[in-house]
């Protein structure tokens, strides 16, 4: 089985430096063209998909129908799972706002949003369901920044903790009972968007 992991388009609050969370914002234009660069480069890639999941929130079904649609392979009802993390008081709260009311260590204040530990429990019962149901099929799931990036350190540890960009792809194996990535947090696609 292999996963390929992205994140969604772009925002107008990822613009604005906004915390989503669990707020349900939709795609701006950009993230839609940014679905679109990702969706003709796995057209062209020797790779195949067989189906797409995403977040149940309207970022990654967006981000996830586009895809689905242009490589022609089902769009699987959306996994509350998926979501990201959640943020509490912290949700669309800007870095300077962030700063104002919590100081430089607010991402460790107590603002009643989710923990590692809980974020990486249900993102990866949800690959390990996947798994265990179709261990031959190759799905693409689109997610969310935080969740993606404690859910690739819970399926691969060695894997460098470094942000993960909107409509960033990564793509891992299965190996026995662990994953092997494949690809991490490739932009490509959008770098040939900008020339």
């Amino acid at each position: 089985m292999r996963i390929g992991l992205i994140r969604h388009g772009k925002t107008d609050w990822n613009g604005l430096g906004k915390i989503q969370g669990q707020t349900d914002i939709p795609l701006n234009a950009e993230g839609i063209r940014q679905a679109h660069a990702l969706a003709r480069r796995l057209q062209h890639e020797p790779m195949k998909w067989d189906a797409v999941v995403s977040s149940n929130l309207s970022r990654a079904v967006e981000t996830a129908r586009i895809i689905a649609d242009t490589l022609g392979i089902p769009l699987l009802p959306g996994d509350e799972r998926l979501r990201e993390r959640y943020y509490g008081e912290i949700e669309g709260t800007t870095e300077a706002e962030r700063l104002a009311k919590w100081g430089p260590h607010w991402k460790k204040c107590d603002c009643g949003q989710e923990n590692d530990a809980s974020v990486r429990e249900r993102s990866l019962s949800f690959v390990e369901e996947a798994a265990a149901a179709n261990p031959a099929l190759n799905l693409l799931v689109v997610t969310h920044g935080s969740l993606l990036a404690q859910l690739l350190q819970a399926m691969c540890a060695s894997l460098s903790d470094k942000p993960i960009h909107n409509l960033s792809f990564s793509i891992l194996e299965r190996e026995g009972g662990g994953w092997t990535p494949l690809l991490h947090n490739c932009t490509l696609h959008l770098e040939q968007l900008q020339s």
